[in-house]
């Protein structure tokens, strides 16, 4: 193949600008198909975005056959099976994040698709945004020096209407609570720059009220690097917050996940800023990579194994001591 042809499973409101228009833009892709369960709004898509084929049926898009690869944009709760059914169609897939409700379902997804022999990618597209690279390059470097710890906080005001949550607050749906949503591109990319976490623990509690899932989450945790971090989550606070910090032997590094302010680097001789702003399509570079490894021409940092492992982290953290 020269060009990957993309169809989409579920173009929501994630799809809009933060993936679905990097399918078109990039080398050597083209997204030739989008799915919908409402007909309306998936002729709706399909004509703003210039997308030659529309279906209101899963089941449709993936047998067709100008569909190389497959990106599933739905809640988690259907991951799982959809992933299975591309993958028995024999499609590589692409998958939303967090990868499934848990880490068993997450399991299931990288065993169907080894068992069809495709790949599976996961969008945690931090491991390939120039900010984040450049976080982790300063590490690799040594610039703070060995790292000892790290840590993370991430506070949000509760905006929930508790007579209608959202579908991210709804565990049977989610998994969890923001928690889940948000916390999992910490983790994953934390497994990235500082290599697999080995164990961790936590408390999550209910404190608002407003929903059925956690709204507030401390841990712990250890890398099998010997690395040692801890984290704490609110989503019920005063104010937003959004901070992680390493902590090296010669100095340490601060910047945040989802605001995108410049990345802090202090050391004795002094402290540099480097800015990073938020691409257009945050998942462009990314995806870009999952175009590259399918036509044999690189490697994707985000895989099915490696988003596996932040699930089974969540898992520990939240389910441990849940009240």
């Amino acid at each position: 193949m020269q060009k990957i042809r993309w169809g989409i499973i579920g173009c929501g409101d994630v799809t809009e600008k933060k993936s679905g228009p990097a399918f078109y833009k990039i080398d050597d892709s083209e997204l030739v198909a989008v799915m919908r369960r409402d007909p309306d709004r998936a002729r709706d898509y399909a004509e703003r975005h210039n997308v030659p084929k529309w279906y209101d049926q899963a089941d449709s898009l993936i047998a067709d056959a100008n569909v190389d690869a497959v990106y599933i944009a739905t809640p988690p709760d259907s991951h799982a099976d959809y992933t299975a059914q591309v993958a028995r169609a024999g499609k590589p897939v692409y998958v939303e994040k967090p990868m499934a409700r848990n880490h068993a379902e997450c399991q299931d997804m990288v065993d169907a698709c080894q068992a069809a022999k495709v790949p599976l990618f996961v969008a945690y597209y931090r491991r390939a945004l120039p900010g984040f690279l450049k976080v982790k390059s300063l590490v690799e470097e040594g610039a703070i020096g060995a790292v000892r710890f790290v840590s993370i906080t991430l506070c949000n005001p509760a905006t929930e209407d508790p007579d209608n949550p959202p579908w991210r607050v709804m565990p049977e749906v989610s998994g969890g609570g923001h928690f889940f949503d948000l916390a999992s591109h910490q983790l994953d990319y934390l497994d990235y720059l500082l290599g697999p976490i080995a164990s961790a623990s936590g408390h999550a509690r209910n404190q608002a009220g407003l929903y059925a899932a956690e709204d507030a989450v401390a841990s712990s945790f250890a890398f099998e690097s010997g690395v040692l971090g801890n984290g704490t989550w609110s989503f019920a606070a005063d104010r937003r917050q959004d901070r992680i910090e390493l902590i090296g032997d010669k100095g340490h590094i601060v910047f945040s996940t989802f605001d995108f302010t410049p990345v802090e680097l202090t050391r004795a001789t002094g402290s540099e800023a480097f800015d990073y702003p938020a691409p257009e399509h945050v998942q462009q570079p990314l995806v870009q990579t999952i175009v590259n490894a399918l036509l044999n021409r690189g490697e994707c940092p985000s895989t099915g194994a490696s988003a596996a492992r932040t699930s089974r982290i969540m898992d520990l953290i939240v389910h441990a001591n849940v009240a």
